[in-house]
């Protein structure tokens, strides 16, 4: 696919201290961003038609974390929220991702990860970008919530802790986000955890026409406004799963209300 021209020049108004060979000092690469997001620009818009509601309550600039749910087999909800902080946030905005372990062990994957900005999920690496004012995007289900099955594509499983003691000794505000649609993409039945134990990944999703690939249904993405929670993060325990339930909850109403929109696009336009 050739490059959009359109997504090159956003790609350089991205406020990003790229050096005089289009690199930034984590190692993201304009070239990489611009034919990744022009593949992703052209799914976003035309595959999977993606509705992004609240996009006001995303900051424009400074550090943020964007925290939402996970289905539909793999990560192809966080790849369609990193393509509308390009796409529809002005100025655009790299959102960046805490990639799984196994990203790593796979060449391609590994350069392509970085190169784009998305590094190895661990405690520093968040850290840093969040000292240096970046917009970390952080799925607190992990691998669990892209296993969901069809049938429990818009429920919530267990959210781990550290985004919370992260936001907190960063005093960074979390931006809540309900995104529906990846379930119904990839309709998983069940997952192959022995076949992605050979492949070197957590598991294969199976879905019922077999191999994992995403059919062309709309997905919707809402974005509620910032939550601020005050502390050091080094609170007790119980503290910290008391923030989580409530990032949880708002989380599970952003939910319901893009099913509830998407349902309203679905009618009006007559199909998925």
């Amino acid at each position: 696919m050739a490059k959009d021209e359109a997504v090159k020049d956003l790609v350089n108004r991205l406020e990003l201290p790229f050096n005089a060979f289009g690199v930034d000092p984590y190692g993201i690469s304009k070239k990489h961003l611009t034919t990744a997001f022009s593949i992703l620009g052209w799914l976003y818009r035309n595959y999977f038609r993606v509705n992004a509601v609240g996009i006001e309550h995303v900051p424009r600039r400074g550090r943020a974390m964007l925290v939402g749910n996970h289905s539909g087999g793999y990560a192809l909800d966080g790849a369609l929220v990193l393509t509308s902080m390009m796409l529809e946030m002005e100025p655009p905005r790299l959102a960046q991702g805490m990639a799984e372990k196994f990203i790593n062990q796979l060449p391609i994957g590994s350069l392509w990860s970085s190169r784009t900005g998305q590094f190895t999920g661990l405690p520093e690496h968040a850290e840093r970008l969040l000292e240096d004012d970046r917009l970390l995007m952080v799925f607190p289900e992990g691998a669990r919530g892209t296993a969901k099955l069809y049938k429990e594509r818009y429920s919530l499983v267990d959210f781990g802790t550290g985004f919370i003691r992260l936001a907190l000794k960063t005093k960074t505000p979390i931006v809540p986000l309900g995104f529906v649609g990846g379930g119904d993409a990839v309709p998983t039945v069940l997952n192959s955890y022995a076949l992605g134990r050979l492949l070197g990944v957590p598991y294969v999703p199976v879905t019922p026409y077999g191999l994992a690939l995403p059919l062309p249904v709309s997905c919707e993405v809402h974005y509620g406004a910032p939550m601020r929670f005050e502390g050091s993060g080094d609170e007790d325990d119980t503290v910290i799963k008391g923030y989580v339930e409530q990032v949880k909850a708002r989380i599970a109403e952003l939910i319901e209300a893009a099913r509830a929109s998407r349902r309203s696009r679905q009618k009006l336009g007559g199909g998925r």
